[in-house]
């Protein structure tokens, strides 16, 4: 299990999409978590008590949002775990799409709205579907011997 989990194409073509998407979302959810570049901090954003529609309670679906972020998003960033840190994102970049549409009554919906979860959405789907790629750590885990 820990070996399919770890497994990655041998391509580059995950490394640019590893390394902005990941770092996007650490620092998104290091905004969240730590209050870093004048975010709320864990405590103030789970008190915010406005999470998507439908998901009660508010704090621990806002908590795990922020933890996801970043958590998911340093693991992408480095290449360890890539399909699990993709995976702690997906559910995010979902939620986010729901909420913008159904949300507002805007007619059509904006881009500016679903246009950046729409591509971080897809961003992670790829990460998920190829590994962390050539340049990672799961690339160098399965090149050693410990793990084969």
């Amino acid at each position: 299990m820990f070996r399919k989990l770890m497994a990655t194409t041998p391509t580059w073509v995950p490394l640019p999409l590893r390394l902005t998407m990941g770092l996007l979302f650490a620092l998104h959810g290091a905004e969240k978590v730590f209050g870093i570049r004048g975010g709320m901090g864990l405590s103030a954003w789970m008190a915010t008590e406005k999470a998507a529609s439908g998901l009660r309670p508010a704090w621990l679906w806002l908590g795990a949002a922020a933890l996801f972020e970043l958590i998911g998003g340093i693991l992408i960033v480095i290449g360890f775990m890539t399909r699990l840190g993709s995976l702690l994102v997906i559910p995010i970049m979902l939620v986010a799409i729901y909420s913008v549409l159904t949300g507002g009554d805007a007619d059509p919906i904006p881009l500016q709205l679903i246009g950046y979860p729409l591509v971080m959405l897809g961003s992670a789907i790829a990460l998920f579907i190829t590994g962390g790629g050539r340049a990672s750590v799961d690339a160098s885990l399965a090149k050693s011997r410990r793990w084969r």
